[in-house]
């Protein structure tokens, strides 16, 4: 991986931020992509009579996945500095959501901007720079693992 130490630790800071209110910020990221890029809902059969940001506010459904992702971003952050470990939720979180899920991996792309976007409307600009490497590096393997996967 191409984070230096100090890189890894400040991108760890910055996420702290974030994952500390992990539903309620993981819920506003699907509810802006959902609303910004409405076809993204369309991989989410329980969400689609979900049309208001309200309503997805309140549903179990949407706040439950918002925190998963959360989740598993968290899961590789903790191993920014360990490539083997990253590799190993990365890859197979990539393979699943191409062979068992088929989303379009232009997706990750989208919701990690949608992340930097928050992550510096609410910390900061200086959080949003910190955390960039983080999903490009995660929006790199996943793509990989597409490809991998023939796609």
């Amino acid at each position: 991986m191409s984070l230096s130490q100090a890189e890894v630790q400040s991108a760890r800071g910055a996420w702290e931020k974030m994952y500390v209110d992990a539903e309620d910020n993981g819920t506003a990221v699907l509810i802006r992509m959902f609303t910004e890029h409405p076809d993204t809902k369309s991989y989410f059969t329980h969400f689609k009579g979900m049309d208001s940001a309200e309503e997805m506010k309140q549903s179990d459904q949407v706040r439950g996945h918002g925190k998963k992702v959360f989740s598993a971003i968290n899961d590789m952050v903790q191993h920014l500095d360990n490539s083997e470990a990253f590799l190993g939720i990365v890859i197979p979180l990539g393979k699943k959501h191409a062979t068992q899920l088929k989303i379009d991996p232009k997706n990750f792309r989208i919701i990690c901007d949608i992340i930097l976007q928050l992550m510096e409307e609410k910390f900061g600009r200086d959080s949003k720079t910190s955390f960039e490497k983080v999903t490009n590096e995660i929006c790199t393997h996943l793509n990989n693992s597409y490809k991998e996967e023939g796609w």
